[in-house]
C-alpha cells in the first residue's frame, strides 16, 4: 500500500519561492548555492524558429543517441533511452519491475525513493553496498549526492551479477559523473552486466532547466523502455541544444578543470569559516557544524540560500558560486 506523504511534493534545492518566504527582508537577488548545478553552464547554440514550431525530428534524435553514446562511452546507441528527466526513466523502470523490496544506499537523492514506493516497491535505505545484490532493484547513486562518495566499478559490477542471480536490477545513477572518476562508470558495462545507468545534463553541464537525461541499458532492455516514452521523448530545442553540448568535448575538458579548482577553493573558504567537510564533488560541498540552523539562518538573511536537511540538522551543502561577486558575497557572510 502507498503511504500518503508519498504523493506529498519533497523539499529540493533551488526552490527561490520557499527562500523569500522564508527570509523575506533579505536583499535581492538570492545567491542560490542550495543545488549542485554548474553555475556557468553550457552556452545555448543559436536555434531556428522552426525547431520550436516543428515536431522533434527522427533525424535529430538519431544524432542525439549517436553523441550520448559516444560521450557517455556506451556500447552502442542502440543502448542510449533519453527522456525529460530521471524522474520520469526511474519511473519507468520502477514499473517494470515485479514490485518488491527495493534497497538504496543512503542518505542520497530523496526522489528516487519516492519513485519506487509510487510503483509499488518497498524501499530500504542501506548505508553501504554491503546489504545489496538480493532485491527486486538495488539503487547507487555514483558520486553520491549529498556526501560525494564514490563507489567502485568492480564492486558495483559483483552486486549486478548478484542482482542477476536474484531475478533483480541495479540501478546506477551517475549524474555527477562528469566530474567524478569516469573509470568507475557503468557506461560501458550496461550490455553485458544486469546493470541501468542515469545520466544528466543538468549537472556539469549546468542546463537543469532542459530537463535532458539519458538511460543506458541492454538493447533489449532499452527498446522497452523507448517504447514506453513515445515517438517524441524530448523537445526539440532539448534535442539540439543536447546533441551539441555533448559532442562539445572541448567545453567539457576545460569545464572539468574550471570546476576542480573552483571546488578546492569553496572547500578551504568554508573550512576557514569553521565548518567540517563530511564530502562533496567539484560541484557541492557537504559541510557539518553544531550550529548548522544558525548558519543557515544567517546566510539566509544575507540573501544566500543554501541546502539543509532535516534528517541531518547539524549538515549544510554549498554549491557553487559563479562571478567572482558572489564569491566575496559569501565570503563575507560567513565571516557573519
Amino acid at each position: 500500500m502507498i503511504p500518503p506523504n508519498a504523493y506529498a511534493p519533497l523539499v529540493h534545492g533551488g526552490d527561490l519561492n520557499a527562500a523569500r518566504r522564508l527570509f523575506p527582508d533579505a536583499p535581492e537577488p538570492f545567491l542560490d548555492l542550495s543545488t549542485g548545478i554548474n553555475p556557468n553552464p553550457y552556452p545555448i547554440p543559436p536555434l531556428s524558429p522552426q525547431v520550436f514550431a516543428q515536431l522533434p525530428q527522427e533525424d535529430t534524435l538519431a544524432k542525439l543517441l549517436a553523441c550520448a553514446a559516444a560521450a557517455y562511452g556506451a556500447p552502442d546507441e542502440s543502448n542510449v533511452v533519453p527522456a525529460g528527466g530521471m524522474q520520469i526513466l526511474v519511473t519507468l523502470i520502477a514499473g517494470a519491475a515485479p514490485p518488491g523490496l527495493t534497497r538504496i544506499v543512503g542518505p542520497t537523492y530523496a526522489e528516487h525513493a519516492r519513485a519506487l514506493v509510487l510503483a509499488g516497491h518497498d524501499v530500504e535505505t542501506v548505508p553501504d553496498l554491503a546489504p545489496l545484490g538480493e532485491a527486486a532493484l538495488s539503487l547507487v547513486v555514483n558520486p553520491n549526492n549529498p556526501d560525494g562518495r564514490v563507489f567502485a566499478r568492480e564492486d558495483l559490477l559483483a552486486i549486478a551479477a548478484r542482482q542477476r542471480k536474484s531475478g533483480g536490477m541495479l540501478i546506477v545513477d551517475e549524474a555527477f559523473m562528469e566530474i567524478g572518476p569516469r573509470e568507475e562508470s557503468l557506461a560501458g558495462d550496461v550490455e553485458e552486466a544486469n546493470v541501468i545507468v542515469l545520466r544528466s545534463l543538468g549537472k556539469a553541464y549546468g542546463l537543469a532547466g532542459l530537463r535532458l537525461s539519458v538511460a543506458l541499458a541492454a538493447t533489449t532492455a532499452a527498446a522497452r523502455l523507448r517504447a514506453a516514452l513515445g515517438p517524441w521523448p524530448l523537445s526539440g530545442p532539448a534535442l539540439e541544444v543536447g546533441a551539441q553540448a555533448l559532442s562539445d568535448m572541448t567545453w567539457l575538458t576545460a569545464t572539468r578543470a574550471a570546476l576542480a579548482k573552483d571546488g578546492k577553493r569553496l572547500d578551504e573558504l568554508l573550512e576557514t569559516a569553521g565548518l567540517a567537510r563530511v564530502g562533496g564533488t567539484p560541484l557541492f560541498t557537504l559541510v557539518r557544524h553544531d550550529d548548522a540552523p544558525q548558519v543557515f539562518d544567517r546566510l539566509g538573511r544575507a540573501g544566500i540560500f543554501v541546502r539543509r536537511f532535516a534528517e541531518e540538522p547539524t549538515w549544510l551543502r554549498f554549491g557553487l558560486p559563479g562571478a567572482e561577486a558572489d564569491w566575496q558575497r559569501l565570503e563575507v557572510a560567513l565571516r557573519g
